[in-house]
């Protein structure tokens, strides 16, 4: 029998995992989504980005700038034949969200400290046209096209929409999954740093 100290540790640590769950919400998430005010982009199956590779597991620090803002973030993303898992953590370690594709459906947990308009999603599209070679995401673009564009870092890529929208992606060496990346999406005044860990 639970004497009263314990009865009150036993209650606070059922309210704080009531509370930890109820802080995240799913969502099922279209693997379509506008990349630019023109393009669309259809997330890719995993098994492209890996060909001759095996899977994959891949831990990053991402410092985003939008305008004034600037936002860090550490990411997980794991890659195999059949899914890919990007896991979203704030600096200190709080789970911020999870994506689950599996090459048809797009499964979302994330916060609700986020909100409900912020879509994960679009992370994950952006890191597939990082790392997934070119042709493979062409083929997965409608009304823009991705580009290797002459520059003087390792590697360049650059996304052009129908209206001249750009995004604009430079590696510090050839091989992406090793390279610290920066990503320019000039119509949201969007800058990505990645740096793997």
């Amino acid at each position: 029998m639970l004497k009263g100290a314990n009865v009150i540790k036993v209650i606070g640590a059922l309210l704080l995992l009531c509370t930890l769950v109820s802080c995240s919400q799913q969502f099922a998430r279209k693997s379509c989504m506008a990349i630019t005010s023109q393009a669309q982009y259809c997330l890719a199956p995993t098994v492209n980005a890996l060909s001759a590779q095996s899977d994959i597991s891949l831990s990053q620090m991402i410092s985003m700038s939008h305008g004034q803002d600037n936002h860090e973030l550490m990411t997980q993303l794991e890659l195999s034949s059949q899914r890919m898992t990007l896991v979203g953590l704030a600096p200190l370690g709080q789970a911020l969200f999870t994506l689950v594709y599996d090459g048809d459906t797009l499964q979302s947990e994330q916060s609700r400290l986020l909100g409900e308009t912020f879509n994960a999603e679009y992370l994950m599209a952006i890191m597939q046209l990082i790392y997934w070679p070119t042709e493979q995401i062409n083929q997965h673009l409608t009304d823009a096209q991705l580009r290797v564009t002459p520059c003087e870092n390792a590697l360049c890529k650059q996304l052009i929409d129908a209206d001249g929208e750009q995004i604009t992606i430079n590696y510090s060496e050839l091989n992406p999954w090793q390279a610290k990346i920066s990503v320019t999406i000039k119509s949201a005044d969007i800058l990505l740093h990645i740096t793997p860990l």
